[in-house]
């Protein structure tokens, strides 16, 4: 589904990605550990298209993306929900929603798929509320739904359960692992919170901008615990 090979990405003169190798198979979850200001976030931003890379490759289901614009990738089938969510705030819940069907390429009928309130029933009974006046937890609900609006194949999302109630984080762990068991869509998740990376099927450890450990995260030591997702 997808493959990075020896990515390299700067701010300025500073080197933040340094040589990343990703792959992630159909229908697998991904999960990208490491400490605050590794990197994790600028390689989502990066395979999404928002930050350029000189140097390294993108292949995106066979066909290599690096000169691809954002809004092509979205087209293509890769999905975003970025850190902090980025709801529109007076737009109604509805309107996020349709915001979604953008990154469909043919034209559809602007309607919200049943399939939507069945993974976030509680978006069905807010949809003219003000996406700024939710909290943080549906917040998020409505920021993947938003994404998955799009019928993307590959999701990337950047630190979902972030400053959100221990509840919501099991309803929305329960949503990816359906929408990956219904759908085949391939997850790469930026996380944080164990119970959650241990629903990936394996983990990649990033460091000063570099990959530096992998595996199953069946077999995830303490160590790597310890080093890559205490705080």
């Amino acid at each position: 589904m997808l493959n990075l090979s020896s990515l390299n990405v700067y701010y300025g003169e500073s080197h933040i990605l340094r040589n990343v190798d990703l792959s992630i198979n159909s229908g697998e979850m991904v999960c990208l550990i490491g400490r605050n200001g590794v990197g994790k976030t600028t390689l989502l931003k990066t395979i999404m298209g928002l930050l350029k890379s000189p140097t390294g490759e993108i292949n995106f289901q066979n066909k290599v993306i690096n000169k691809v614009t954002t809004d092509q990738r979205a087209k293509l089938g890769i999905g975003y929900v970025p850190q902090g969510r980025d709801i529109i705030p007076r737009l109604t819940v509805k309107e996020n929603l349709i915001l979604g069907l953008e990154a469909i390429p043919k034209k559809v009928k602007k309607q919200i798929p049943d399939e939507i309130f069945e993974l976030f029933p509680v978006l069905k009974t807010m949809l003219n509320r003000m996406g700024g006046d939710l909290s943080g937890g549906q917040q998020q609900q409505l920021a993947i739904a938003r994404a998955l609006m799009g019928k993307p194949q590959l999701l990337l999302l950047d630190e979902p359960t972030e400053g959100i109630q221990p509840s919501i984080i099991l309803e929305i762990e329960a949503a990816v692992k359906k929408i990956i068991k219904e759908t085949g869509i391939s997850v790469l998740l930026v996380e944080q919170h164990l119970h959650f990376v241990r629903q990936a099927d394996r983990y990649y450890a990033m460091q000063k901008g570099g990959i530096v450990a992998s595996g199953l995260t069946s077999q995830l030591s303490q160590r790597v615990i310890q080093e890559f997702l205490a705080v």
